[in-house]
């Protein structure tokens, strides 16, 4: 099952908990048997090759009967996540970007307002919905649990877990995970009407949704162990092992140029020991060549210094018939005079998924097949391995460009199979990197104190080309009749200062600690029978209510007037330091939001300035001063700032004239093109191409679904 917050607290080390990866769906999630699955898998394939002329008439039948004709025959959508408009434009007069500036040229190239808050869970829930966050639930990366105010996943969650049974040591039985956001994304309102729809790694698709096409999940996928991420890192220097943050530092020690040692995969079925499963290690040293040869589950893998292994596949055993199986890289960062190596979270293997990662479930086992094996994590790229020290810059680099050929694999395969319909994919690699290498951008930035800034300085200008060419094949792989859609949830921003804004709620009595209490992460020391307003996440302030938090001492008909007391506080505070504001703006949501989620959320969204950001310790809980300080880490850049600062990017083939397209008017776009009428629950607009009007909002059985329950 998937270890709760105190389970990866205790088995990591100490500071782990600004990395936000580790936080999985939830505790008490019973693992399928790998074989169980591939073997539904395959059974589900059999069935649906059997009743394709049947669903297919079904499918045809219904489009006919929906009215829908006349709209175009196939869209085709590339997400490039965190695409800045402002460094686009640079690249474009320096003539750097051809396919961007032919759209541009042919079509449509704009700003795309982005969610608030700007950070891709929301924006892209608000993407495939067509709604506000007080209309799809979800608000950050992070929630809290009202009962124990500690932080949890916003966007799945596990139902239940029953106790160990004859069916769960065989693999079936134990609890499901539940997907959290609400309303439905159009395309499922596109299957309604007959329209196939291939969707490629969308943030905030796991548990996968079943509709009319295919889906691979992406953002908030969890790993092998349950979490968002964990790497393993061993070393021979135990002083490292020690005082290093993130991840699982394993030290190691050698004999006769041997290391015998474990990898700690999934966690154990309740009650039984040990609380991990483990593979054994053994690495054995080839002093000729400075590699060494690593065996584990049955395989040696050669490894030299600076290089990534192919995927290698592990089994896991656990229970009586039950084998659990999963993927990882290994990169042997130094053999000598100290040795490191660098394990990958271990992904779940999408040939034998331990739990559902794609709809249909055998779409992962087509994938697999088709293109080898390839990362399935939500957040693949392993950004804290880099933030603590595990790999360097161009480990990193190579990762997330290794990542990043998967992708467009899959996608030029779906390209080609997708001849009518929708055909859409995310590439975050782009994300990734400006989190990562955004100090090159500024030579005063403080993450440079110490750091070569030369190697990597083109790094970011050098992946917009890239991106650029990724486009330009797309273009050369689709016919004029294909609508293209390019966009971004949201652009990018220096990330150099830090505020707790948990430390300030202190200051100014909101949030109070017990007097004999020492500040920590989760909450730690805090009184909440006095405490009237916390943070938690990236954005948010919540007060402690009475009837929502479980120990809540704000009364309802107190809360606007604290929430303006607190707004209007933050609006006029200044960065002493550096003589500057830290906050653009202050945002309550009764006013921004609309839904019957709304109560869901923060009660107060800060819009920070352009290179100021919530702290680590504010994003888990933590309220130890100082209030600012520089931001020294490889996490140099965010976007996680006034919406109005950071919007996205919209290139289109096709000629749309509206001014300021938002990111909620493409679902509603791509419905209006393929002639299928907009649920009028959707707060977007549908854009208006080459002069012809949208069609009108049309409320029907299919459209007017506003809510989807998934239990994976």
């Amino acid at each position: 099952m998937i270890p709760t917050f105190y389970e990866m607290i205790a088995t990591a080390a100490p500071p782990l908990a600004p990395n936000l990866a580790y936080i999985g769906p939830g505790a008490g999630f019973t693992f399928l048997s790998s074989f169980l699955v591939l073997f539904a898998a395959i059974g589900l394939l059999l069935i649906s090759l059997a009743t394709w002329p049947i669903r297919f008439v079904t499918q045809w039948v219904r489009r006919i009967r929906s009215g829908v004709s006349g709209g175009v025959s196939r869209v085709v959508v590339v997400g490039l996540d965190g695409l800045d408009p402002e460094r686009v434009r640079r690249l474009i007069d320096e003539d750097r970007l051809p396919n961007f500036k032919a759209l541009k040229d042919e079509g449509t190239f704009s700003e795309l307002g982005t969610t608030l808050p700007p950070i891709s869970p929301v924006a892209w829930s608000s993407f495939m919905t067509g709604v506000n966050p007080g209309k799809h639930n979800i608000f950050d990366f992070l929630n809290r649990d009202l009962r124990s105010y500690l932080p949890e996943l916003s966007s799945a969650k596990v139902t239940s877990a029953g106790k160990t049974s004859l069916l769960s040591k065989i693999g079936l039985g134990g609890s499901g995970i539940r997907l959290l956001r609400k309303n439905q994304p159009f395309w499922r309102v596109l299957g309604k009407y007959g329209i196939f729809s291939t969707i490629l790694r969308v943030p905030i698709t796991f548990p996968p949704e079943k509709f009319f096409g295919l889906t691979l999940s992406a953002m908030c996928t969890p790993d092998l162990r349950g979490t968002q991420g964990t790497f393993t890192m061993y070393s021979s220097n135990e002083a490292e092992c020690k005082n290093s943050t993130g991840g699982v530092w394993i030290h190691v020690t050698e004999a006769n140029n041997r290391i015998e040692t474990s990898l700690s995969g999934p966690p154990n079925e309740a009650g039984r020991q040990p609380s991990e499963l483990t593979l054994p290690l053994i690495i054995q040293r080839r002093p000729k060549d400075d590699g060494v040869d690593a065996t584990i589950s049955g395989q040696t893998i050669h490894l030299r210094p600076g290089e990534y292994s192919e995927w290698v596949h592990l089994t896991f055993r656990c229970g009586w018939l039950k084998r659990v199986h999963g993927i990882c890289r290994f990169r042997l960062e130094s053999a000598s005079p100290e040795f490191r190596l660098y394990v990958t979270p271990i992904n779940i293997d999408p040939e034998r998924p331990a739990m559902p990662i794609s709809a249909p479930l055998y779409y992962s086992l087509y994938l697999g097949k088709l293109h080898s094996s390839f990362a399935t994590l939500g957040l693949a790229e392993d950004m804290w391995a880099l933030n603590s020290g595990a790999i360097d810059e161009q480990a990193f680099l190579d990762q997330a460009y290794d990542i990043h050929a998967e992708r467009e694999t899959m996608f030029f395969d779906a390209l080609k199979r997708t001849r009518r319909g929708l055909c859409m994919c995310v590439f975050d690699g782009s994300d990734r990197i400006q989190h990562m290498f955004y100090r090159h951008n500024r030579k005063d930035h403080p993450a440079n104190e110490g750091k070569d800034s030369d190697r990597h300085a083109h790094v970011l200008d050098d992946m917009y080309e890239r991106m650029d060419g990724l486009v330009g094949r797309v273009r050369d792989s689709i016919d004029e009749d294909t609508v293209l859609m390019v966009l971004s949830d949201h652009g990018f921003c220096d990330f150099n200062r830090a505020m707790n804004l948990n430390y300030w709620l202190r200051e100014k009595g909101y949030l109070v600690m017990d007097e004999s209490a020492t500040p920590g992460d989760y909450f730690a020391g805090v009184d909440w029978s006095r405490t009237r307003a916390y943070s938690l996440g990236l954005n948010g302030i919540y007060l402690n209510r009475v009837g929502r938090e479980s120990k809540g001492c704000v009364p309802a008909e107190q809360a606007a007037e604290l929430r303006t007391e607190i707004a209007d506080a933050l609006r006029h505070m200044m960065d002493d330091e550096k003589q500057c504001r830290a906050i653009r703006e202050v945002y309550d949501s009764r006013q921004v939001y609309s839904g019957s989620y709304v109560d869901n959320g923060p009660d107060l969204i800060v819009g920070f300035e352009k290179g100021y950001r919530v702290s680590w310790e504010t994003a888990v809980g933590g309220s130890e001063g100082p209030m600012f300080y520089d931001n020294t880490r490889y996490w140099s850049g965010d976007h996680c700032v006034d919406p109005h600062l950071v919007p996205g990017v919209f290139l289109s083939n096709q000629q749309f004239s509206d001014e300021k397209p938002a990111i909620t008017d493409l679902a509603p776009t791509i419905l209006n093109l393929f002639g299928v009428p907009v649920p009028p629950y959707m707060d977007g607009k549908a854009l208006t191409r080459n002069g012809k009007p949208q069609l009108p909002a049309v409320e029907t059985a299919e459209s007017n679904v506003s809510s989807v329950e998934v239990t994976a």
